[in-house]
């Protein structure tokens, strides 16, 4: 089962605009099973009001898929965090999970936040900046995959150094009252983010980020079932993004 996650960045390319083909051409050569993406549009002007999980699902023969806005509104410009009461159709950016395989259940997890705007030092600019933090949340499904019944979680955590590791000690406690065996895929935000005190390792090793010239990882699939190994990680330069997809074949025993 080939397994992969990818913060697609809205399906930008390094000059700065949007291709939808490109990220049609780039999930169509990645090959997944089962795909989680993060920064995703949905119906946003920027991307010309596409469905992004849709044209992604389209492109990997996907069965079954969902997407959850984390924002609801326009990044950038108007928004508030989503509650998954929006009208349908309202623009939103956030997460996708999908799946070549049936899935049997949906769930979706909102992390805490910080809630107040708070001055930060980041080092692209190389100054404090005053940071609103964006909502976060996961997605969650059961899929009959041919490995047996999993649970596969997918988020992108807060880039704030700490607090990235709270709201993943927290996914973690919330994983723990689903059925195993588990995955946890994402954007963590964090090279060093991997619980230490936790039944959960990588089962894919590989460089992400930035994707022309990767120096660490960011991208992580996780697992706390002993039985699950990966094998052959990859993360392949696509044309979209700065971050590269990690995908890996897993199997058992």
């Amino acid at each position: 089962m080939r397994v992969a996650t990818f913060n697609i960045l809205h399906g930008r390319i390094p000059g700065g605009e949007v291709h939808v083909n490109l990220l049609r051409e780039s999930i169509h050569a990645l090959d997944p099973d089962v795909l989680a993406l993060q920064e995703v549009d949905f119906e946003q002007p920027r991307s010309g009001h596409t469905d992004m999980t849709a044209a992604a699902a389209e492109a990997m023969g996907a069965v079954a898929h969902r997407f959850v806005a984390a924002i609801a509104g326009t990044p950038g410009a108007t928004w508030m965090a989503a509650t998954g009461d929006e009208q349908p159709g309202t623009a939103g950016y956030g997460l996708a999970l999908l799946s070549r395989y049936p899935v049997s259940s949906w769930q979706v997890v909102r992390l805490p936040r910080i809630p107040l705007p708070f001055p930060m030092y980041l080092p692209g600019p190389r100054r404090v900046q005053v940071v609103h933090e964006e909502p976060r949340a996961a997605v969650i499904a059961r899929i009959r995959t041919p490995l047996g019944d999993m649970t596969v979680a997918n988020t992108h955590l807060s880039f704030v150094p700490g607090w990235n590791r709270a709201q993943l000690r927290r996914l973690i406690r919330d994983l723990a009252g689903f059925a195993g065996p588990r995955l946890l895929l994402g954007d963590l935000n964090d090279p060093r983010v991997v619980p230490r005190r936790s039944r959960w390792r990588s089962l894919a090793t590989a460089m992400s980020f930035p994707a022309a010239e990767p120096d660490r990882q960011l991208d992580y699939v996780l697992t706390d079932d002993p039985a699950l190994r990966g094998v052959s990680a990859e993360a392949p330069l696509m044309p979209i993004s700065d971050h590269r997809p990690v995908a890996v074949e897993i199997r058992r025993g």
